[in-house]
């Protein structure tokens, strides 16, 4: 593998000094890929209108092609943050306008490429804000093979789109985890359950491996709900992409309506419990069960 530097019209920031990650990485048979570090692009899914999709201008690396609005990471950052930066910087998109669902990453081992896919959840109007683009369109899902697609994205596409069936739940019977650890959780259940619930708000911020989850892709970022109980409800936890129910009565009505709330947008639901009657309950709703060493082993 070598580092080669860009030459003059090839992809760089649009503002300010070029990114030592703006490189070519060029492979022992002669392939080059763009990204010293790798790079990442968005599949932003508006369900009115599709998916968002950038004409590539004809000087570019596949030029006249469309594809994902995306370019390289820098050093230290993370799949999701360059994916949502160069989404960004190319076409206008707001960060907080769309909510990251997975990832799938193509790694060839020097070179990697990253897509987030994520819903929008604040519609907005895309921007050619760089000298890449040509046009930016909100394409059907439905016609997007009908385009000439660059080859990369062509060959992930179908992948991609089977994918966008799926759509995971994660709810958490969290007295029933935290009673599975013999941690004196006893003595203060709020701060055991605020202890567990950050925790879960770590995982949830970095997404759960596809295995875990029996999805494909390679990282999802799951709906999570942690439903407390009895004591535990005076717990306070700041818990981001987390959502924190208080059941008014017995814990596990809570979930059962949590379930019966989430089952018509979400596929697959999961919910995190050890109780075998309550995992009856929920998978007669349609949802799956797991023990809680299945989210113990994910957390730190």
């Amino acid at each position: 593998m070598t580092i080669e530097p860009p030459a003059p019209g090839e992809p760089r920031r649009p503002h300010g000094p070029r990114d030592p990650g703006d490189a070519w990485v060029v492979a022992p048979t002669g392939e080059k890929y763009w990204g010293r570090f790798g790079a990442a692009g968005l599949l932003a899914l508006d369900p009115e209108r599709g998916v968002l999709l950038q004409h590539r201008v004809s000087w570019s690396h596949f030029g006249n092609t469309w594809a994902l609005p995306g370019g390289a990471r820098h050093e230290g950052e993370s799949a999701r943050d360059g994916a949502l930066r160069e989404s960004g910087e190319e076409a206008g998109v707001p960060a907080d306008a769309v909510r990251a669902r997975f990832e799938s990453v193509l790694d060839l081992g020097i070179w990697s490429y990253s897509t987030l896919v994520a819903d929008v959840t604040t519609p907005f109007e895309p921007v050619i804000s760089d000298p890449e683009s040509v046009a930016l369109e909100w394409v059907a899902v439905d016609d997007v093979e009908s385009l000439p697609l660059h080859p990369g994205f062509a060959a992930s596409w179908p992948a991609l789109r089977d994918a966008l069936t799926a759509r995971p739940a994660v709810v958490v019977d969290v007295a029933n985890v935290m009673g599975s650890v013999p941690d004196g959780w006893w003595k203060d259940r709020a701060g055991a359950a605020t202890r567990l619930i950050t925790k879960v708000s770590r995982l949830a911020e970095r997404g759960m491996d596809a295995d875990t989850l029996g999805l494909s892709a390679t990282r999802w970022f799951p709906s999570v709900t942690a439903v407390l109980e009895g004591q535990a409800r005076s717990a306070e936890p700041a818990a981001p992409g987390v959502e924190v129910r208080f059941a008014p009565g017995e814990g596990d009505d809570e979930i059962v309506a949590a379930v019966r709330e989430l089952a018509g947008a979400f596929r697959p639901v999961v919910v995190v419990t050890s109780d075998r009657e309550l995992a009856a309950r929920v998978e007669a709703l349609g949802a799956s069960a797991r023990g809680a060493r299945w989210l113990l082993d994910q957390v730190d």
